[in-house]
């Protein structure tokens, strides 16, 4: 199958409801795996939902989109931010985690946030303040 074909088939399984969905969503992300195509990194990132009942095979998608350039990955990261914040803001923060606790990752990613328009900064910013709200001690 072509890629855009495969990609068809992650977005129409990603909620992994059942056996087949998960099948079906695995055997997409193998033929992509195999042949990696940066190009639609973008649309990759789209694929991630937080109504998936099965995020250990999300998570594969998470390492495949890891496993391309780290610049490559985090502009097409920061490319369709404003939507995926809205559609998996939960898969968003877990990007944003493991981004911050990657050196090379973290360095970068702030680099390439000073060149970006107001809405992609914006929403950046307000959710690392949510993820630092949620971190804070609650005084008893």
């Amino acid at each position: 199958m072509d890629e855009n074909t495969l990609i068809s088939v992650l977005k129409a399984n990603k909620l992994m409801r059942c056996r087949e969905e998960v099948t079906a969503f695995e055997n997409a992300l193998m033929e992509l795996v195999e042949n990696p195509n940066s190009k639609y990194l973008r649309e990759l990132h789209l694929v991630l939902d937080d109504e998936c009942q099965h995020q250990e095979v999300m998570f594969r998608l998470i390492h495949f989109l890891e496993s391309f350039d780290v610049k490559e990955q985090l502009q097409a990261f920061i490319d369709v931010i404003p939507n995926l914040a809205t559609s998996a803001p939960e898969w968003t923060k877990i990007l944003h985690d493991r981004i911050l606790n990657d050196e090379l990752a973290y360095f970068l990613y702030k680099d390439m946030l000073n060149s970006v328009d107001s809405l992609k900064r914006d929403t950046v910013n307000h959710l690392l303040t949510e993820m630092t709200r949620q971190c804070q001690p609650v005084n008893t």
